[in-house]
């Protein structure tokens, strides 16, 4: 069932949305060379607790889920492009990683992913993330009643269809609110005009991955990395937003 949020409950989701935009970017600078994984799991379980808010991620065991997931963070590295589950391992010069992260405040969630380079970047990862990036923006940027959302799948993919990127469509964006997960499914494809139309108290997360290579994947046996099937690495943006009577409330940016 989807609910739409009054005004005061979208200012209620800005806690949550803040600290999500604070653990990422805490992430990213302590992300370098030689950085366990596990390491920035346990930076991200200690921001949760001194704030005061609950993981999304702990306890989450959805139908495509092994097993509850038991750690706060999804760190994908390289070729693992969604649902990358912390492990021991240290970052190389060059990974690409993309760090996707929800928590709850108070009762609402915020849900927001990124991908950067570890060190020394390959021109052709940055050009994958810039994809990814404005592919979310070029959506955003129409989330506005009086569109639907075919027309946000259709912004999504004409960026990665101009860059040459297929896109997956088993996952995307989804609806957001007391729980990290609900209607409606936001699509990363679609057709302009169909679908859902969008209207003033609709927060959804949005977010457009792709691959390399490939729109193919398979399950790690750890039961939840996603990867590519022919290797290629993947990136992943994302951001939760607010459809308002004027322009979308990006809750996630800080």
């Amino acid at each position: 069932m989807i609910e739409l949020k009054t005004p005061d409950e979208i200012e209620a989701m800005r806690p949550a949305g803040r600290l999500v935009r604070s653990v990422l970017d805490a992430l990213v600078e302590a992300a370098e060379v030689g950085t366990n994984l596990l390491e920035l799991d346990a930076l991200a379980h200690d921001m949760i607790r001194r704030a005061g808010g609950v993981s999304c991620y702990i306890d989450y065991h959805p139908s495509f889920g092994a097993m509850p997931f038991g750690k706060v963070l999804c760190t994908s590295v390289n070729d693992a492009v969604l649902h990358g589950l912390p492990h021991d391992y240290r970052l190389r010069d060059g990974d690409l990683l993309s760090v996707d992260f929800a928590v709850e405040v108070d009762g609402w969630v915020g849900d927001a992913a990124r991908s950067f380079v570890i060190g020394t970047p390959d021109p052709q990862d940055l050009r994958l993330i810039d994809t990814t990036e404005r592919a979310l923006a070029a959506a955003i940027d129409i989330a506005r009643p009086g569109k639907k959302l075919g027309d946000l799948g259709a912004a999504i993919s004409e960026v990665a269809h101009s860059e040459g990127y297929t896109v997956n469509t088993q996952f995307g964006g989804h609806g957001v609110g007391r729980t990290m997960h609900g209607d409606p499914h936001v699509p990363n494809a679609g057709r302009p005009g169909r679908g859902m139309p969008l209207r003033p108290g609709l927060v959804i997360a949005i977010e457009p991955w792709f691959m390399a290579g490939t729109d193919e994947i398979r399950t790690d046996p750890d039961g939840w990395t996603l990867r590519s099937t022919d290797g290629s690495r993947g990136a992943h943006s994302e951001h939760t937003i607010a459809i308002t009577d004027g322009d979308p409330v990006i809750l996630t940016a800080g």
